[in-house]
C-alpha cells in the first residue's frame, strides 16, 4: 500500500500532506504512511498534522454556506437537511460526553463545548478527526477563535497516540507491518463511510426543521 501511494503521487512529502488532508483518513493515515516511507517521528508528525489541520479552516468557513447552497437545489435539499440533523445530533452527543468532565472543573457553557470538541478530536479513530470535530464545533455555535485550540490540541493528542502506536508496531514487528495497518485503516474507513452515509440518509429529527431556510 505504501509503495502504491508513493508511485501514484511521486513525492513522499506531498503524499503525506494529501493523505492527512483526506476526510476520515486524516492525520492517522498520514502518520502511518510517513513512518512507512522511513520518516522519523518529527517529520511524520509535522507533515500529517499540517495536512489535517488545514481541513479545519476549510470546514469551519465552508460547511454552513455549502449546506445552505445545497438546500436551494431541490435534488440536494433532503441531503442537506439530513446532514444538518446528523451534525446536530453528533454535536449534542459530544457535548453530553464533555459535561461529565466539565462539571468538575468549570461550568462555563463555552468551555464545555470546547472540551467536548477536544475530546472528540483527540480520540484517534476514523470519523473522529478534524473534519467531524470542526463540524461539531460549528453546530455547537463556537466561534472561529473558540474552536481553534480544542481542535488543534485534540489533533496533537491524536497524532501523538498514533505516532506511539506506529513506533510500537515497528519495534515489535517491522516497518512493513505498517502496510497492513494502512490496509486495515482503509477497509475500516470504507465500512464506516458506508455506515455513516446510511445514517445520514435515514436521519430523522426535529433539528432545524422549524427554520424555513
Amino acid at each position: 500500500m505504501v509503495e502504491f501511494i508513493r508511485n501514484l503521487i511521486g513525492n513522499d512529502v506531498l503524499s503525506t500532506l494529501i493523505i492527512s488532508f483526506l476526510p476520515v483518513i486524516e492525520l492517522k493515515g498520514g502518520i502511518i504512511f510517513a513512518y512507512g516511507v522511513g520518516f522519523g517521528f518529527l517529520k511524520s508528525f509535522s507533515l500529517a498534522y499540517l495536512g489535517s489541520t488545514l481541513a479545519f479552516i476549510l470546514v469551519f468557513f465552508l460547511l454552513v454556506p455549502l449546506l445552505n447552497l445545497l438546500k436551494k437545489v431541490k435534488v440536494f435539499k433532503k441531503l442537506a437537511d439530513n446532514l444538518e440533523r446528523y451534525f446536530s445530533e453528533r454535536a449534542e452527543k459530544a457535548l453530553e460526553k464533555g459535561k461529565g468532565i466539565g462539571k468538575k472543573s468549570k461550568n462555563a457553557e463555552t468551555f464545555l463545548k470546547q472540551l467536548s470538541v477536544f475530546i472528540f478530536v483527540a480520540i484517534p479513530l476514523p470519523m473522529t478527526g478534524v473534519y467531524m470535530g470542526t463540524a461539531i464545533a460549528v453546530f455547537l455555535g463556537l466561534k472561529f477563535t473558540e474552536s481553534i485550540l480544542p481542535v488543534a490540541i485534540g489533533n496533537i493528542v491524536s497524532g501523538l497516540i498514533i505516532s506511539a502506536l506506529a513506533e510500537l508496531c515497528i519495534a515489535v514487528w517491522d516497518i512493513y507491518a505498517l502496510n497492513y495497518i494502512l490496509y486495515g485503516l482503509l477497509a475500516l474507513v470504507v465500512i464506516l463511510t458506508v455506515i455513516t452515509v446510511i445514517k445520514i440518509m435515514s436521519v430523522k429529527g426535529k433539528h432545524r426543521d422549524e427554520n424555513p431556510d
